[in-house]
């Protein structure tokens, strides 16, 4: 009796061992007690690669390598200028506008730069200023100010210096020399010296002056 019930036992607890894994088979897809279980396959949503991110659009690269490469040309023309000892603001923008000037209609046109040559003072009652045009005579003509008041006018500048004795008056006297034109070929090319009444160098420059620009040079005389 009791190996009879032991079996049944056995066979019950196999049967329900059976059924369970049966059902664990079949969450997969199918159906269950009147239920219908299956597998759901979400929507693909394709995902495009940011522009920035893509390798075939590089402007901003170049644009930024553009950039970097036109702000280091121009650091070292500056440090190339310092190296040839033009270390005066002036004489920089003058370098710079020789390299840069412009050909029109067989005219060379030079952007109009004033030139600053300091000051300087003295016990003088007067100054001589001679001048000439340092490269091939042109034709180059100025007029020198004093106080913007005109001493030397419409002057044709010549290869020989020529000679011109100034007075000044006490305190400051702001000696002023304007390019009337630019000559024949090129920009005005005029060299100045101001020497005081006992033939002491005050002040020495050449320089390129486009039509209508100045260069100015500030006498201080004692009392």
């Amino acid at each position: 009796m009791m190996k009879y019930l032991f079996k049944i036992l056995l066979i019950s607890f196999l049967y329900s061992s059976m059924n369970g894994i049966s059902q664990v088979d079949n969450s997969s897809g199918g159906s269950i007690k009147g239920k219908t279980i299956g597998t759901f396959k979400a929507p693909a949503k394709e995902i495009k690669k940011p522009k920035s991110l893509n390798f075939g659009n590089d402007n901003g690269f170049k644009t930024a390598n553009k950039d970097l490469e036109k702000k280091q040309k121009q650091k070292k023309a500056e440090e190339d200028l310092k190296n040839k000892g033009i270390l005066t603001k002036a004489k920089v923008a003058e370098e710079r506008y020789l390299k840069n000037f412009r050909k029109i209609n067989g005219m060379y046109d030079y952007p109009v730069i004033d030139q600053d040559l300091g000051s300087i003072s003295t016990d003088s009652k007067s100054v001589n200023i001679i001048c000439r045009d340092f490269q091939y005579p042109d034709g180059d003509r100025v007029t020198i100010y004093v106080n913007d008041i005109p001493v030397v006018t419409n002057l044709t500048l010549k290869q020989r210096y020529q000679s011109f004795n100034i007075p000044l008056e006490e305190g400051v006297n702001r000696i002023k020399i304007v390019a009337l034109n630019q000559g024949t070929s090129g920009p005005n090319t005029a060299a100045f010296k101001v020497y005081n009444d006992a033939g002491m160098l005050l002040s020495s420059n050449e320089w390129n002056l486009a039509t209508g620009a100045k260069a100015t040079l500030i006498v201080a005389k004692n009392k």
